[in-house]
């Protein structure tokens, strides 16, 4: 990644000058703790959905793809392409953009009606990329995971 946003790297170019910005900021807020651990965790969630934007799906060789090596194959009617991951991420993205400014995330159509349909939805869209890349969701979200149980308590209100 720090190799990319370098001079002559993959991102050193002005159709993907923000990406390597973002990954020169994420290096230099890091100073000396700096490893590629680090950085991995430093760039958010909408850093990594536009790296399946074309621009920078382009840039990286257009191999993205291959950490979801559990995609199932396109066909016709179902393109699971690089258009499609980054519409699906920018989906939870936006989701998990409405938590973190405290917007209600459980009421029908903006309506006082309580549903816990699209946290769900959005919650099994975050399981289907874990299983994409192969990753034992149950054992990952261990002790951890009770959006299934507050969504349940939540409907029987």
């Amino acid at each position: 990644m720090r190799n990319g946003a370098q001079r002559h790297g993959i991102f050193d170019n002005n159709r993907t000058r923000l990406t390597q910005k973002n990954i020169n900021d994420a290096i230099n807020s890091l100073g000396t703790s700096y490893t590629h651990n680090k950085l991995v965790a430093e760039l958010g969630f909408g850093f990594w959905r536009f790296l399946f934007a074309q621009r920078q799906y382009t840039a990286t060789g257009r191999n993205l793809l291959r950490i979801f090596p559990a995609k199932p194959i396109s066909t016709a009617t179902n393109q699971y392409n690089q258009n499609y991951v980054f519409n699906q991420l920018a989906d939870i993205n936006k989701f998990r953009n409405r938590i973190a400014h405290h917007e209600p995330i459980c009421f029908r159509n903006s309506h006082s009606i309580k549903d816990s349909t699209t946290a769900r939805l959005h919650y099994g869209k975050i399981l289907q990329f874990f299983q994409w890349m192969n990753i034992n969701e149950s054992e990952l979200l261990y002790g951890i995971d009770h959006i299934n149980k507050v969504c349940n308590d939540l409907d029987n209100l």
